[in-house]
This record gives structure tokens, C-alpha cells and sequence, in this order.
């Protein structure tokens, strides 16, 4: 079969980067009196979630500094429905991994997965949180706010979500996407959140926002009365940020790794164009691509395969290293089956190239139009085919690197390393 040439190229995204986080959230938390809220002595809960966000441990490290300073006693929750196993020991080891240690931020880490019922919304759904959480005398959620990965609304990934699916632990995330079915998203996280606010001692939020080159962007000290607004707010400047591919069609796109780490279904949806898992995806929505093709898990997701339902293809390599008890778990806790089921796989990438330029249709193999990606975070440099050249015309955003050239493939028939 004949193949496109490739070529690959850079992105220049416009985008604002914070160059002193610390600085920034110790701007952020002296718009709080803490003084007046908060008493010596007072233990303060942080949360933390189980996405890679850019300088976590720094943040949290601050943030632990500027409680003590007002004499509080601050600890770390991990906050997360079922991710790493569901166990309380699989989650801590997840925030340790990124940094937040104890001995790094100067605070202790206390993972459970315990809940204690708080109330109920109008609908009859019961309102879990946290057992540690709700023990301590306030609560700081610190979340990144960003486009879902399956929801669309005001309010999609953020203060709230963290609120209600992060500190709801296992048993209350499940709970609330059985709900989702029945009530939408938007109307419970609402509801829930509206009455976690009420009950389990909020004290702040603080928001962070990346750039498309998954650095800082943005933090944000929020009062809890105006969580909601200023979330609404956030998203919009979140999604104008979210990291883009360069073109509207594609007919493969090739994605090195996924996992955890890197988005909640392992992969971004809303990079991808795939939000609701579907192919033709909405006409509105793009870019519009034909084919998938995921080469492997990230080192990070612990072979947390979730998100690969998604895919048309993938490596064998990855459905060997995926760890299926896990991977289930989270998507049932999810209430997405789909996103656990494994796409056609074969065991060389030059087959699932060979393969995947069959299924695009009426077009030529070295006309295709593909794309490759390290990951749906990673899109500043990116490999594609030659065929976009005209597109590149007057894009002074886009720059070649290295002309086009024929597919590499190392003696077992696999791609060269990206």
C-alpha cells in the first residue's frame, strides 16, 4: 500500500502563562480575610483530583503555607470517584505521583473512601462528601475548570464537578451518573453542589486554568456564594484556551499515548471532535475525524484504559498493558461501559495503517488526510500529511520543521519513535 508523505510541524497558540504560580495564588488568597474566617487551630481539607494539572504541588504547597500562616491545621483529601482502584491507598499513591507529598507540601494526606450522607436534593438523589472532608472545620477546592469530556452546559469541569464527583468519592459518583440519566448533568450539579456549599463547610475555591500548552494560565480565589457564576465565567476563557488541531478534516489521526493523566476519557474529546463517542460526529462540531488509531497507554494511567471505546483501532501492545479490573471500575462508576470496549487491534503499526486507510473512504491512501499526536495535551509540534500544505497557505500560526517524507517503521513494523 501505498502511504502519505508526512512532514512534521509546530502550532503557535496565543495564550497567557502565569510565570510565578506561587505568587499568583498568594495574591489570590490575600483577596480572603482568612483571618476573620478562619480560627487557630482550624483543620482546612485541600483537594486534590487525579488529573495531571500543570504545577499541582506547587499550588498545593502554597496554599498549605498560607493556612498555616493564619495558624489553621491543613490537610490534603484526595478527591476522586473511583480512580486509582477505588482503594483509598490507590488514590493517595495517584496524588503522590504528582508531586503532592507530604513531605514536600508540609502537611499530612488523608485518603478514604469513606462518605458521609449530607442530605438530599429535591429529586430524592442522597448528597455524599467525603468523610475527612467533612470532618475538618473548611474546606478549599482546588480544581482545574475546563470543557467536559461528555458534558456540554454553563457548568462543566471544575469547582462544582470536584464538589460533587471528586469529594462524593466512588459511592457518590456512581450514584450521580445513574442520576445523569435521568436528571442531565447540569441539573445536579447544581443541585448538589448548591447543597454541599450549604453543609460541608466550604471555605474557598481556588480555579486554575491552563494554556494550550498545558502551563498555568489562570488561578482564581473564589467565594463560595460565587462559585457558580464565576465558573461560567472561567469556562468561556477555558475552552477559548483548550489546545486545538490545526485542520477541520481528517481522515486518521494517530495518537501515541492516552491515559488518565491526560483527560478523563483518556483522550480530550473536545480536541478530538468525538464528545458524545460517535461517528459522524454533530455538523457543528469539529474537527471531523473519520478514523482513530491509539497507540498506547501513558505511563501515568497505571493501565487505566478508560476513554478507548473511543477509538476504531489501537495497538495490541495497549490492550496487553491495560488493567481491565480497574479500567471497569471506572468506567461503570462512570455509568459508560462503551468507554471500556476494546476497538480492533492488531499487533504492528504498520497493519493498523494498513487497515485504517481502507476504512476512510473514497479517498486514495497517500492522498489521506492524517495526523499524528504524541497526546491530546501535547499539540505543539504534531506530524501530517503533505496533502495539507495548500491549508497551510497565509497560517502564520503554523510552521514547518522537517519536509515531508516517506513513514519510518523500525524492524518490528512499528512507527519511529514521535
Amino acid at each position: 500500500m501505498s502511504y502519505p508523505k508526512m512532514m512534521r510541524i509546530s502550532q503557535h497558540f496565543d495564550a497567557p502563562k502565569l510565570y510565578d504560580v506561587a505568587d499568583a495564588v498568594c495574591e489570590e488568597m490575600a483577596k480572603f480575610p482568612l483571618s476573620n474566617r478562619i480560627k487557630k487551630g482550624d483543620s482546612v481539607a485541600i483537594t486534590v483530583g487525579s488529573r495531571g494539572i500543570a504545577n499541582m504541588a506547587l499550588i498545593v504547597k502554597t496554599l498549605v503555607d498560607e493556612f498555616k500562616a493564619h495558624g489553621a491545621k491543613p490537610f490534603v483529601v484526595p478527591a476522586m470517584g473511583s480512580h486509582g482502584g477505588g482503594t483509598a491507598e490507590g488514590q493517595r499513591a495517584i496524588v503522590e505521583r504528582y508531586g503532592v507529598t507530604e513531605d514536600y507540601i508540609g502537611a499530612p494526606i488523608r485518603a478514604t473512601m469513606e462518605v458521609v450522607q449530607v442530605g438530599r436534593i429535591e429529586d430524592g438523589v442522597p448528597v455524599y462528601f467525603d468523610k475527612f472532608a467533612y470532618e475538618a472545620d473548611h474546606v478549599a477546592v482546588v480544581a482545574r475548570v475546563k470543557p467536559h469530556t461528555d458534558f456540554s452546559g454553563d457548568i462543566e469541569s471544575g469547582l462544582y464537578k470536584m464538589m460533587l464527583i471528586g469529594l462524593g468519592k466512588h459511592r457518590g459518583a456512581r450514584l450521580y451518573h445513574q442520576a445523569f440519566a435521568h436528571y442531565s448533568f447540569d441539573t445536579i450539579i447544581r443541585s448538589v453542589g448548591q447543597a454541599v456549599t450549604e453543609k460541608c463547610g466550604i471555605l474557598l475555591g481556588l480555579a486554575i486554568l491552563e494554556n494550550p500548552n498545558d502551563e498555568t494560565a489562570l488561578v482564581q480565589a473564589v467565594a463560595p456564594e460565587e462559585f457558580l457564576e464565576r465558573e461560567k465565567e472561567l469556562l468561556v476563557l477555558a475552552k477559548r484556551w483548550i489546545p486545538r488541531l490545526p485542520f477541520p478534516q481528517i481522515d486518521l489521526l494517530i495518537i501515541d499515548q492516552m491515559g488518565k493523566d491526560i483527560s478523563g476519557t483518556g483522550m480530550d474529546t473536545n480536541v478530538i471532535g468525538r464528545k458524545d463517542y460517535m461517528y459522524p460526529c454533530k455538523e457543528e462540531v469539529f474537527p471531523k475525524v473519520t478514523r482513530i488509531y491509539v497507540r498506547d497507554l501513558t505511563e501515568e494511567t497505571h493501565g487505566n484504559a478508560t476513554g478507548i471505546g473511543i477509538a476504531d483501532y489501537t495497538h495490541t501492545r495497549l490492550v496487553e498493558k491495560a488493567d481491565f479490573h480497574i479500567t471497569y471500575i471506572n468506567c461503570l462508576t462512570g455509568d459508560n461501559p462503551k468507554a471500556a470496549a476494546i476497538p480492533l487491534h492488531y499487533d504492528t503499526d504498520k497493519k493498523v495503517l494498513d487497515v485504517a486507510l481502507e476504512t476512510i473512504g473514497y479517498v486514495r491512501p497517500e492522498e489521506a488526510r492524517v495526523i499524528r499526536i504524541k497526546n491530546t495535551l501535547a499539540l505543539k509540534e504534531i506530524i501530517v500529511s503533505e496533502v495539507y500544505k495548500p491549508e497551510m497557505k497565509d497560517r502564520d500560526d503554523l510552521q514547518t520543521i522537517e519536509p515531508p517524507q516517506e513513514f519510518e517503521f523500525d524492524k518490528n513494523n512499528d512507527f519511529l519513535p514521535f
